[in-house]
């Protein structure tokens, strides 16, 4: 009953923030320089004030901005997102049709990050100032420093074009498979690039915080008094050190999971990959005010729910950890 009531909570204060972070975007969108009625109508090759006001009447675009306001979010109420100017279609449907291909971008950037991360940081605690130490933190910290676009552009030009191991852009090669079997395998090859390049720099963060915790909880006292009891150093780094020491990356993976729908900007729209990611940027070229709003606030969504599971898997990770509102 404690857990219902805390989800239920939690999951009401992630709705208001949700469109809260609405409302702002819309106003910072609508100051952004750009007419979408001039850019819809310069596309057709049509540009005299007529047409323009045709199509400023048609999208509503001709109303206050605090009605435009009061009919999106009424809008987002009964999950109508309105309409796209340049895609002709519902941003609801186009969203909900990209957002599987970023997911599945982010969960394995997500995945590969956090479970190389925190294996490479427990081995450089457990190698503390020895050279294998030495070799895993230098990496990271070359890792972590290293642009996204152009770890990216470096990884498809060896793997890609000089190796020609594995497939630079897209999701999948053109053209049936015969088999669902086939596809996945197809598709897991496409994401091997955007997802390893989009969670290195996560990996990265992950090895160092896993191993600044660690040395940080080897030092305590219960750890003194394991040791003392004759336990073996690998079942007090397994049982005691590493459990502890992973509370933290925890909360730091919950927090960069959001940051990740971020990052895929950048990765999809290297490795044409068909996520919300490069759907964003798409929309911010055409000036596609509510596409952009849509993509927005599925992220947003996004970020409030990957909160929620982290506060759910830090209880699991810690049963001594109290559920409160």
């Amino acid at each position: 009953m404690q857990t219902l009531w805390f989800l239920s909570s939690r999951l009401a204060k992630g709705i208001l923030v949700v469109l809260a972070i609405v409302v702002l975007d819309f106003f910072l969108i609508h100051l952004a320089p750009g007419d979408p009625a001039a850019v819809m109508a310069g596309e057709s090759g049509a540009t005299d004030e007529i047409f323009l006001q045709q199509l400023r009447v048609k999208f509503g675009l001709d109303k206050p901005l605090l009605t435009q306001l009061g009919l999106y979010l009424w809008g987002v109420v009964r999950l109508d997102l309105g309409y796209s100017y340049r895609q002709q279609m519902p941003v609801f449907d186009l969203v909900m049709d990209r957002l599987p291909a970023t997911l599945i971008l982010t969960g394995a950037a997500f995945v590969f990050s956090l479970v190389i991360g925190v294996a490479m940081g427990a081995w450089a605690a457990a190698n503390k100032g020895r050279p294998l130490d030495r070799l895993i933190t230098t990496v990271s910290l070359i890792f972590y420093a290293t642009p996204l676009f152009w770890m990216a552009l470096m990884s498809v030009l060896v793997f890609s074009v000089w190796l020609d191991w594995l497939p630079g852009f897209g999701f999948e090669e053109v053209g049936g498979h015969e088999n669902f079997l086939e596809r996945v395998l197809d598709v897991s090859r496409h994401l091997v690039l955007p997802a390893v390049t989009l969670g290195l720099f996560f990996t990265a963060v992950y090895v160092r915080m896993t191993r600044s915790s660690m040395i940080e909880t080897a030092r305590m006292d219960f750890v003194k008094t394991a040791r003392a009891k004759g336990l073996t150093e690998r079942v007090i780094l397994r049982r005691h050190v590493l459990r502890n020491a992973v509370l933290p990356v925890v909360t730091l993976a919950g927090l960069q999971a959001g940051q990740m729908v971020g990052g895929a900007v950048m990765t999809e729209t290297v490795f044409a990959w068909p996520g919300i990611g490069r759907l964003m940027y798409e929309a911010l070229l055409q000036r596609d005010y509510n596409l952009l709003l849509g993509v927005f606030l599925v992220s947003a969504a996004m970020v409030v729910v990957f909160n929620i599971l982290t506060d759910w898997v830090y209880r699991l990770v810690d049963p001594r950890i109290e559920v409160a509102v």
